[in-house]
């Protein structure tokens, strides 16, 4: 399952490759650590709004052109149509005010339960059942 801030990245990177550039030399243009830059491209950190814009005017490509290229994965999937490249893009959870009593209820127990490692932390983070900060807390 591929998360938005993975399309984020897959989409960045694409861009960045077709023009033949560098990580170190976007890095260096928009004014991000090169890591940092990498970790995005990856699809391990969420950027900010700001930082997105100065990565896309490091590129020379319009935000909205990102979004929408990111915004058309998604729709793919949603239409329930094959996605592209074979990977499948996870929709995100309803907000909370529209969930269903089960879905609050199994929320509560998952949250209940104590993991007994980092590990089952990470899990179930990775399933959407925990926070970021549970898993600082937990570490």
């Amino acid at each position: 399952m591929v998360l938005l801030r993975e399309l984020l990245g897959e989409t960045l990177r694409r861009r960045r490759r077709a023009q033949k550039r560098t990580l170190r030399d976007v890095s260096k243009q928009a004014n991000v650590s090169l890591g940092y830059l990498s970790e995005i491209e990856r699809g391990h950190k969420e950027p900010s709004s700001e930082l997105l814009a100065s990565v896309c005017g490091a590129l020379q490509v319009r935000l909205s052109e990102v979004l929408a290229e990111v915004s058309r994965e998604v729709a793919v999937h949603e239409r329930g149509e094959a996605a592209p490249q074979g990977r499948q893009v996870a929709v995100l959870p309803r907000p909370r005010e529209l969930e269903t009593q089960e879905e609050v209820a199994r929320r509560r127990r998952a949250l209940s339960a104590a993991p007994a490692s980092i590990a089952q932390v990470r899990s179930r983070h990775r399933r959407g059942e925990v926070t970021d900060s549970v898993v600082r807390a937990a570490a």
